[in-house]
């Protein structure tokens, strides 16, 4: 079992930065690639970032490529994601996830096996 908690969202205005933290319990941490997704309001969830149990294989959907990073620290049991350059779009509840993985960075929802409660990410415009 891992639970995981996420942290860091906020209220941000248009242009802006948030590092956002999830943190999770367990010794088997690194065993598990990391995910991140998003809600907006009457919106179906939607893939953010991935990343492999290692650190070395990360994965970004094309409406956040090269604005925001996701990193992790085994250590810590902690993987980030820092979002930069933040529009109105980019408004909704962030949740964590992890994937029990060998391989890969994987999109796909349906392969999580665990998720956070969530945090709020409001940008104003």
């Amino acid at each position: 079992q891992v639970q995981l908690v996420e942290s860091g969202g906020g209220l941000v205005q248009t242009g802006g930065s948030l590092r956002l933290s999830c943190a999770a319990s367990g010794r088997t941490f690194s065993s598990y690639a990391m995910g991140w997704f998003r809600q907006a309001p009457g919106k179906e969830r939607e893939f953010v970032a991935a990343i492999d149990w290692s650190g070395t294989i990360t994965n970004y959907p094309d409406s956040v490529k090269g604005r925001f990073t996701i990193s992790r620290d085994n250590a810590r049991n902690t993987v980030y994601l820092q979002m930069n350059s933040l529009k109105p779009e980019d408004t909704a509840v962030y949740y964590c996830a992890a994937a029990r993985l060998q391989y890969g960075a994987p999109p796909a929802q349906q392969l999580y096996d665990y998720w956070g409660q969530g945090t709020q990410v409001t940008v104003s415009s």
